[in-house]
């Protein structure tokens, strides 16, 4: 079932500089941004569903809505990263799961 609501998700690992300063900016956009869905996935603790997802950087952020990917960014640059949610922010959407098989993955609330 592909949800309307969009969802973001960053793709990170804890050895990761760029990654780390990040965190504070993605849990910031989660806090300010309850319309949308943020996911966390730690690629270690998920290598196959990073290598699924053909992630290559980090830390990488993907835009997905109704089972379709709208667009990722890779790297440190907030900016970008706050431009593409106000691009793909949507409004009157749900979610109700975001991969088959419960996988290892954060919500922010």
């Amino acid at each position: 079932m592909h949800e309307k609501k969009l969802m973001v998700v960053d793709f990170t690992a804890t050895w990761c500089s760029p990654c780390r300063t990040m965190g504070p900016v993605f849990s910031e956009l989660a806090r300010t941004t309850p319309d949308v869905i943020f996911l966390k996935v730690d690629v270690d603790e998920l290598h196959t569903v990073a290598s699924d997802w053909g992630i290559e950087g980090m830390p990488t952020f993907m835009f997905l809505k109704e089972g379709k990917i709208l667009g990722s960014l890779v790297g440190a640059k907030k900016d970008e990263l706050q431009k593409l949610l106000a691009k793909h922010t949507f409004k009157n959407a749900s979610f109700s799961k975001f991969m088959n098989n419960a996988h290892y993955y954060y919500y922010y609330s």
